[in-house]
């Protein structure tokens, strides 16, 4: 929602608003707050106006309005739009049981209260104290609304919605009317969820004599199943977890404009957010569904990993290992040894937490590395013979970069011995790095220098002999 409205909002001068909805208590989850306004600005979607900018129309947060509804409320009552109800929850659940027990196609609130002073409601069953208010919805009131994503759309007719809580808090459909309208938001992206409940809003727009805003209702993402998506059944519905999982900002906020809005400029997937706003119309957004599948997110990812010069990704990549506690107070030597590798990996990459474990071995004690029993288990031919070779090519080679090194253990072993490279180079691979799988063996060792080399090899020679 936020990347549309905000990507409207840029297109057409205005500002985009965040405001915190927090009226129903009972849903409330502690820390989900801070959470938005630190996902938004990991994204580059921070808002204009929010509880932490500020703004014109502060406050934002609906819990710190209260006073500002209650006046309509008392309108709404006094122009016989609205009424008091007495109904406990209890009779509430009760009405709801006979109905199904009955397969009776009502859902709605039976209107017990509708005309009923206290006084009156007191002497029936199902009372309780404290009232909430509800809309009293016409039989005619207008099903139909034009969205700017769907055209033409009609809703069902909606219940004598409650619009004030027993507790004094309104209920989103009155707090989101009030301040939008308070707030001059011309334009309210949402979710299609809230299709049913646009006739109630633009009823309470007419009673209190407002202009309505335009409506554009999204599609909502769903899982692979189909099933709508949900911080219960995917953590991905918690935007911090691409975070946390190494996905860059721009590659998840490039995908989520694929996902609502396939049209691509040029034919392109990938797409700055500022081509993006310059191309965006409301009409051709998708309203099938769309499928969040992290396959093609990890893909795009990828792309924009590569995308990066070799500096600015291994920022990226050592502003996220330090966040992650891959790394912990790196030393200026490892921070120089990253910078120098970040070439050899970043081609391999899907995420930013896959590259300190892929460059672990540069990092590693030389007397510390360990050397993977499987990987020493399926070296063929003389292991022993072929690190010997190896150490006695290298020790005199002054100039210990990436093809000298190369070279030397080619003469030294391949030709000498007789052996091919893909057998020569194995042992070496597992002394250097301790692995049979790494990043490229050369520019490794060049990058650890011939002394660790040595140091690494000439360990491996002794673990061999064991």
């Amino acid at each position: 929602m936020a990347l549309f409205d905000k990507a409207w909002a840029r297109q057409t001068g205005g500002q985009f608003v965040l405001r915190i909805e927090d009226t129903d208590r009972n849903r409330l989850v502690e820390g989900s707050e801070q959470q938005i306004y630190d996902s938004l600005e990991w994204l580059g979607l921070g808002p204009d106006e929010s509880p932490l900018v500020g703004g014109p129309y502060a406050p934002y947060k609906q819990s710190e309005r209260l006073d500002t509804y209650r006046p309509f409320v008392d309108q709404l009552i006094a122009d016989g739009h609205a009424y008091y109800c007495w109904c406990s929850s209890e009779r509430l659940a009760d009405l709801r049981k006979q109905r199904a027990d009955a397969h009776s196609p009502e859902t709605g609130y039976d209107r017990l209260c509708l005309g009923m002073t206290r006084e009156e409601r007191a002497k029936l069953p199902g009372f309780t104290e404290t009232p909430v208010v509800r809309m009293h919805i016409p039989d005619d009131v207008e099903l139909g609304f034009h969205d700017l994503i769907r055209g033409d759309v009609r809703a069902p007719h909606p219940d004598d919605q409650v619009i004030l809580k027993a507790d004094g808090f309104p209920t989103y459909h009155m707090a989101v009317v009030v301040d939008d309208h308070l707030m001059g938001i011309d334009t309210v992206v949402r979710g299609e969820e809230w299709i049913s409940s646009t006739p109630k809003h633009l009823l309470l727009y007419k009673w209190l004599g407002w202009q309505a805003p335009q409506f554009a209702h999204m599609p909502l993402l769903r899982n692979t199943d189909k099933s709508k998506i949900s911080k219960r059944k995917n953590p991905a519905a918690r935007l911090m977890w691409f975070r946390e999982q190494g996905y860059l900002p721009e590659a998840l906020r490039n995908f989520l404009q694929l996902l609502a809005y396939p049209t691509l400029a040029e034919g392109q997937e990938m797409e700055s957010y500022e081509s993006f706003i310059s191309r965006f119309r409301w009409e051709d957004i998708s309203t099938g569904g769309p499928v969040f599948d992290t396959a093609k997110l990890d893909w795009l990812n990828g792309m924009y990993i590569r995308s990066l010069d070799a500096g600015g990704l291994a920022d990226r990549v050592l502003a996220y290992a330090v966040e992650a506690g891959q790394l912990t107070d790196p030393s200026d030597d490892d921070v120089a040894t990253l910078r120098a590798a970040m070439p050899l990996v970043q081609e391999r990459l899907t995420l930013l937490s896959e590259a300190v474990p892929k460059l672990a071995f540069l990092l590693e004690p030389d007397e510390e590395l360990g050397f993977d029993e499987d990987s020493v288990a399926k070296l063929k031919g003389d292991p022993t013979a072929i690190t010997a070779a190896a150490i006695e090519a290298l020790c005199d080679l002054e100039d210990f970069t990436a093809e000298p090194i190369q070279a030397a253990l080619r003469a030294g072993i391949c030709e000498a011995m007789g052996i091919k490279p893909r057998v020569a180079f194995a042992p070496i691979r597992v002394g250097v790095t301790g692995s049979r799988v790494s990043p490229p063996l050369f520019e490794s060792m060049e990058i650890l220098g011939r002394d660790s080399t040595l140091t690494r090899l000439r360990r491996f020679a002794e673990t061999l002999a064991r």
